[in-house]
């Protein structure tokens, strides 16, 4: 069975908690992607901060992004997934927490991304489909 090692990005790029939210949208912008991992000084994960994220809680809401610190938009628990966790669990908990990114962890390490395109790629077309309709029930 595939596991999320064999199909996530690898390397994933963090932002510091204690970095703003302006230089996690440059980061975003040089990296082109669309969220990143929060992490803290102890390397832990703390949450992901998407570019959504920015837009609706920080930009309209009159906040300044220079001021606005990534941690602060860290809410509750992260959801992940291991390293050695199969496509279907993958499925499972993109499914139920309604996501399309996970970060990836091997024991408290951030090892990678998966996203729902890396998925799509892996899997056969029914099972993402059955993912697909279970992530825009939002």
């Amino acid at each position: 069975m595939t596991k999320a090692r064999d199909i996530m990005t690898p390397d994933a790029t963090c932002i510091g908690a204690h970095d703003t939210v302006l230089e996690a949208a440059q980061k975003m912008a040089q990296l082109k992607v669309g969220s990143l991992p929060i992490c803290g000084t102890d390397e832990r994960l703390r949450g992901m901060l998407t570019d959504r994220d920015i837009v609706v809680k920080v930009l309209a809401v009159g906040e300044d992004p220079a001021q606005v610190k990534a941690g602060d938009l860290a809410q509750g628990e992260v959801v992940t997934i291991g390293a050695d966790d199969d496509a279907a669990e993958i499925l499972r908990t993109m499914g139920a927490h309604q996501v399309r990114r996970l970060p990836v962890i091997d024991g408290h390490t951030l090892v990678g991304i998966v996203a729902l395109a890396d998925v799509a790629r892996a899997l056969p077309d029914a099972k993402v489909g059955d993912l697909l309709e279970a992530i825009s029930q939002k």
